[in-house]
């Protein structure tokens, strides 16, 4: 199921879906990453929410699958950081990849929807009262084994190390927000896109 996990996280829906449409290349535009953030700047937003999609399901297809095989909370947290690990790594594209958020969001859905609807909330309201996607994601996953705690506290391990793999991801974000040089979010009304 880790293996299963890290091949389907290694599975990159952006530079798939760029390419079969004929758009630009994620990794040689913008951030220069392959997730839907970059995708959305620089194509537009269905082919955006097309690679989101794709991304959470890389993350709720393996922990789901665990969980109905009967697999312990312990190593559904390790097949979750496999997929996650897969999509920031990915074998099939040279091991880079993206920073994972949408794909940790996807491991963390199976644990309640109501989990899901705080970290939305969350990333959503950080997002909108600091226009900063990276501390947004930031913020969220901190508070992911909290509300993780509040829903179901036997995933509380497994979505600590989550947590951390994805913060760790984040290190060249959280030192540009330190010195003051991370992007914030705003729309340009030429192409619909996000600049973050």
């Amino acid at each position: 199921m880790i293996i299963f996990a890290y091949l389907a996280g290694s599975i990159s829906s952006a530079i798939i879906i760029c390419k079969i449409q004929n758009l630009p290349d994620p990794r040689d535009v913008g951030s220069h990453n392959p997730g839907a953030t970059n995708v959305l700047r620089n194509t537009n937003k269905l082919t955006a929410a097309s690679v989101l999609i794709f991304d959470v399901l890389k993350g709720v297809i393996p922990v789901w699958s665990a969980y109905f095989l009967g697999v312990t909370p312990i190593f559904i947290g390790f097949i979750g950081v496999a997929a996650c690990l897969g999509h920031m790594y990915p074998i099939f594209f040279g091991f880079k990849g993206g920073k994972a958020v949408a794909t940790a969001f996807g491991v963390l859905l199976p644990i309640g929807f109501s989990l899901g609807g705080l970290l939305i909330g969350t990333w959503l309201l950080v997002a909108k009262l600091t226009r900063y996607s990276s501390l947004a994601a930031i913020v969220t996953v901190s508070l992911a084994p909290l509300y993780t705690w509040m829903i179901k506290p036997t995933y509380v391990y497994p979505v600590l190390m989550l947590s951390a793999l994805i913060i760790f991801r984040h290190k060249s974000n959280i030192e540009r927000l330190l010195n003051g040089t991370e992007n914030k979010i705003s729309v340009n009304q030429e192409n619909k896109s996000l600049d973050s």
